[in-house]
């Protein structure tokens, strides 16, 4: 037996529990009804399907026709406390559907941040905690940096971690200066055997250095030891290997002609 109630929200049964699911998934009118309660009937479109939430308890969906919700879905979720329990509506939401246009997912404003984003004047300060950061005046965990900590003093409140050695490792290598770019690629050698490259210090100089020829691409930036262009300072070009620039040849069917006139007689100008 079945009783409906308008706003009491209930539904008396009296089955076992798989008629509870069977009930509680037919229960479409009680849950158009709430819907249009906590909203009017004009915003409340189709009955779009059913969701199971527990074993005493399902979510109906009907379509949203709100302006500017297009795609939504009113999720009306009802329930019973089991075999011969009334049902009763739990709540009313307004939830996404699969084709709904909805914000992108919240990210912090200092993970929004990307390289080339800080201009002029633009404050980015870094986190406490940063991984990429460890104090100087520890164990940077960099043996070669302890070598010579007390030549160069304690200048700095942080330097970078191992984690931060890293992470700007692999960012250098996959930039457009490592050793899988096009240009590197086509170079007649690497920057580790070119007079302009510069070694960085570190555990990093096995790896990495500053291009110093003004003429190359990457002049300025830190390059990958595997990286090269043309611009190699050991870069030679055979002379006698060059192709010889061809005499120039005039072409006399381009050229205008006009006909020269009789030339004037010394009688006429007297």
């Amino acid at each position: 037996m079945v009783v409906l109630h308008n706003w009491g929200m209930t539904l008396l049964l009296t089955a076992d529990d798989g008629a509870i699911q069977d009930a509680l998934a037919g229960a479409v009118e009680l849950a158009r009804e709430a819907a249009v309660a906590d909203t009017d009937t004009e915003q409340v479109g189709g009955h779009v399907g059913v969701e199971r939430e527990d074993a005493v308890s399902v979510s109906h969906l009907f379509e949203a026709t709100l302006p500017g919700y297009r795609g939504w879905r009113w999720s009306v979720t009802v329930a019973t406390a089991g075999r011969e329990e009334p049902v009763t509506v739990s709540e009313v939401v307004l939830r996404p559907g699969p084709d709904a246009l909805v914000a992108p997912r919240w990210v912090p404003w200092e993970r929004r941040v990307r390289a080339g984003d800080l201009g002029v004047g633009d404050i980015f300060p870094t986190e406490e905690d940063d991984l990429r950061l460890v104090p100087a005046y520890l164990d940077s965990d960099d043996p070669e940096v302890e070598e010579v900590v007390t030549e160069i003093g304690l200048g700095r409140k942080r330097v970078l971690s191992r984690y931060g050695r890293q992470e700007a490792a692999s960012r250098w290598r996959a930039s457009e200066f490592g050793p899988r770019s096009d240009m590197a690629r086509s170079a007649p050698d690497v920057c580790g055997t070119c007079g302009f490259y510069l070694s960085l210090a570190g555990s990093l100089s096995a790896a990495f250095g500053v291009c110093g020829n003004e003429i190359a691409p990457a002049d300025g930036h830190v390059v990958h030891v595997e990286y090269g262009c043309g611009a190699h300072s050991e870069v030679r070009v055979d002379s006698a290997s060059s192709v010889p620039v061809a005499e120039l040849v005039y072409d006399d069917s381009l050229l205008d002609s006009a006909p020269l006139t009789e030339a004037p007689s010394a009688s006429a100008g007297r």
